[in-house]
């Protein structure tokens, strides 16, 4: 009995995936990319709390009613420092319309000499015990989140940002 089963379970498999292949090579199933890696768009942002360069404590909650530019990065990854002089200029251009909070994840590093060779002074916090990343389910560097006034994730971006794209996603929102 068993057997006989276990033999026409193998059948159907082998079946389906006959069809699928079909389906596939015809056209008629259309390949769909799988939505993002980490925490969707249109999800609460969750909370956290980490210290910043000069020690003091900071809460994304802190910032409620304000529109968040959230970036994970590390000192040691290129295409964050390839976006770093366009993160300053739009910190210097937005003022205090937009709270720019840059997590670091790689605080074992000299971040805050990073910074200063880098010559940017937005908000920097370090991620120590990696909860800000695991909450956020940071799996690519950079990764940039757009949170709206009610702490709504409204867009996220993977990969080094321009200037361009920084401002589209904040006027977006």
């Amino acid at each position: 009995m068993f057997k006989k089963m276990f033999a026409a379970s193998v059948l159907l498999i082998i079946i389906t995936a006959v069809f699928v292949v079909q389906a596939f090579e015809k056209g008629e199933v259309e390949s769909q990319p799988v939505n993002q890696t980490g925490l969707g768009i249109g999800l609460k942002a969750p909370d956290f709390e980490l210290k910043n360069l000069q020690g003091e404590t900071v809460k994304l909650s802190d910032y409620k009613g304000k529109k968040v530019m959230l970036n994970f990065w590390a000192t040691w990854c290129p295409p964050c420092k390839a976006e770093m002089p366009d993160i300053q200029k739009f910190y210097t251009q937005k003022g205090n319309d937009v709270a720019i909070l840059a997590v670091n994840i790689d605080p074992q590093s000299d971040v805050a000499g990073f910074a200063e060779q880098m010559k940017v002074n937005f908000p920097i916090l370090l991620d120590v015990d990696e909860k800000a990343s695991n909450a956020y389910q940071i799996i690519t560097i950079p990764t940039t989140f757009f949170i709206d006034e009610e702490g709504i994730i409204r867009n996220k971006y993977l990969s080094a940002m321009s200037l361009e794209l920084m401002n589209q996603y904040i006027d977006e929102m």
